[in-house]
């Protein structure tokens, strides 16, 4: 009698990069060709454990050096308090833990949830990344999520229908370190809501069905700048990761050459230590000129490869692409087509970044911004404020908003004449800028007009750099006008409504006397003047002269 084993086939699904196009990993999904596996694998966990490690050993047969995906049900973890056979495995395979991802699968009801952990912690402590899979179409408790702290979270396609929640996973991903991914995308429509609601990966027929063989292309379709659009600050690295080539740091020049002369698109090979930190770091060109060179086979292939490698280039999970840029800006001009290694809490390798990938984010992001530039002060228009506001408010985040301008500028151009009027604005938009630069995003909204959004934290140095100090134009003394809302998370539903909060503000603050500034908490009655004239209207009922309560 045949083992069910002969009958079992594997298909290899994608996981892609939504930032890059690039696949950036593959899962290893069980087919039989008769008989319901899967079902008898829900309710035996010692099946379900075999199941991974054949799946494994199916990716191993297809010599594919992507990171791979496994699945695993959460009761098989509770119950066997990890998968040893896995972890020999992956070993015996010539694998690293920390390339395989489990995606831990529904369904968790009755399942013992400390147990679950237990098992989870196990893993983690040997490398394996985790996932947890089905959010949104499962029965996952949040509860639960948030203690499994995954480095991924799967999402079920279905959930793009109500992007409010796709968002509200991404801001809990972010507090959790955790990249978002969207199972099951079957449209371009569904891809271009997964990246507007921020997820980093994805994977669906639209890019690739499951196939018998692994794809290295994949269909990605055209994204339209604006769903590109990011912050100043700049993307995270996680956006940008791809799969690294890793080998023992013990490895012979010949099995380098070998792993580099059959796959053209491996860029560099990293070299790590047992616990898969980089040691070093070997550029495919500079490495097969040194093995091409007259005797370099004869003098370098059994030699190891360390030899001619570089020490590598590293930083952490959670930088910026900015951050990025500033290590490859470090040291020799022949290194800066090196990939960078991107390293966990614990320095092991889970991807690299390449310079072309962020440079075409990064100008991409800079072009859209350079075209929203106001031309007098070469600061941004409203667009990328109430862009940043609407971030802020999807994610949950307390912020402050402020408009300010200068009091009585018609009469300031008619008295001082228009070149005064625009160098004060200038001026206005220079300190503005100086005194914010790095925790704040300021905008020049036309005229006399700016916005500023930033952290509670940098109101009172905002308005010391503006309203404490002298302004003239033309030899006459100027005032400026602050007002700013203090919007807590709930408070508004997008930027419409906080300029709206913002508005009778602003009135309020137009009518003290001198350099003034009212303050206001969106959704409450009255304000507090923060500065003005003796002569105005006091405040109103609502705050009171002390600090006001964050």
């Amino acid at each position: 009698m045949h083992s069910w084993t002969d009958t079992l086939r594997f298909a290899f699904q994608p996981v892609v990069n939504l930032r890059t196009g690039a696949v950036a990993a593959l899962e290893t999904l069980a087919r039989p060709e008769t008989g319901d596996i899967l079902a008898e694998a829900r309710r035996d966990p010692e099946l379900d454990g075999m199941l991974a490690v054949l799946a494994l050993r199916a990716a191993t047969r297809k010599e594919t050096l992507l990171p791979l995906h496994l699945n695993v049900f959460a009761a098989t973890l509770a119950d066997l308090g990890g998968l040893t056979p896995l972890h020999d495995a992956v070993r015996a395979a010539g694998r690293l833990p920390w390339e395989v991802t489990l995606d831990i699968v529904p369904p968790f009801t009755h399942v013992p949830h400390r147990a679950l952990l237990e098992a989870v912690a196990v893993l983690r402590e040997q490398g394996f990344r985790i996932s947890a899979d089905g959010i949104g179409d499962g029965d996952v408790p949040l509860r639960l999520l948030t203690d499994l702290a995954p480095h991924l979270v799967k999402l079920d396609a279905s959930l793009l229908a109500r992007p409010a929640a796709v968002r509200a996973m991404r801001a809990l991903c972010e507090e959790l370190g955790a990249l978002v991914a969207v199972e099951g995308v079957e449209t371009e429509l569904q891809c271009a809501a997964a990246v507007a609601a921020g997820a980093q990966l994805a994977q669906g027929e639209l890019f690739a069905p499951p196939a018998r063989i692994p794809v290295a292309d994949v269909y990605v379709p055209p994204l339209s700048r604006g769903f590109l659009a990011m912050p100043r600050s700049g993307p995270s690295v996680q956006e940008f990761v791809r799969p690294a080539a890793v080998l023992p740091v013990t490895a012979p020049a010949g099995r380098v050459r070998a792993l580099l002369t059959g796959s053209p698109d491996v860029s560099g090979v990293l070299l790590v230590d047992q616990a898969g930190r980089p040691v070093r770091s070997v550029h495919r060109s500079r490495f097969l000129l040194s093995m091409s060179g007259r005797y370099g086979h004869a003098l370098y292939a059994d030699r190891p490869a360390f030899k001619l490698g570089d020490a590598p280039r590293t930083v952490g999970i959670g930088a910026t692409a900015w951050e990025v840029l500033d290590v490859v800006a470090v040291g020799g001009r022949d290194r800066t087509s090196d990939d960078v290694a991107v390293v966990d809490e614990r320095g092991r390798c889970v991807g690299v970044v390449r310079l072309a990938d962020l440079v075409r984010a990064l100008a991409e992001s800079r072009v859209e911004e350079a075209a929203g530039l106001n031309p007098l002060t070469r600061l941004p228009g409203s667009d990328a404020i109430t862009g940043e506001v609407d971030r802020r408010i999807a994610d949950g985040r307390l912020f402050a908003l402020s408009w300010l301008d200068i009091d009585h500028f018609k009469q300031v151009n008619d008295g001082a004449g228009f070149a005064a009027g625009d160098e004060l604005i200038r001026s206005v938009g220079r300190a503005l800028h100086e005194e914010v630069a790095g925790h704040a995003r300021v905008g020049h909204i036309g005229g006399d007009d700016f916005l500023v959004l930033s952290d509670v934290e940098a109101l009172d140095p905002l308005a010391a750099a503006v309203l404490d100090v002298p302004w003239a134009a033309g030899g006459r003394p100027v005032t400026l006008s602050l007002a700013t809302v203090v919007c807590a998370p709930g408070s508004v539903r997008d930027h419409r409504q906080a300029a709206a909060q913002l508005a009778p503000l602003k009135k309020a603050a137009k009518a003290l006397s001198g350099a003034s500034w009212v303050l206001g908490r969106a959704g409450l009655p009255g304000h507090e003047v923060r500065r003005g004239g003796s002569g105005a209207a006091p405040a109103q009922a609502g705050y009171a002269a002390a600090e006001p309560r964050w």
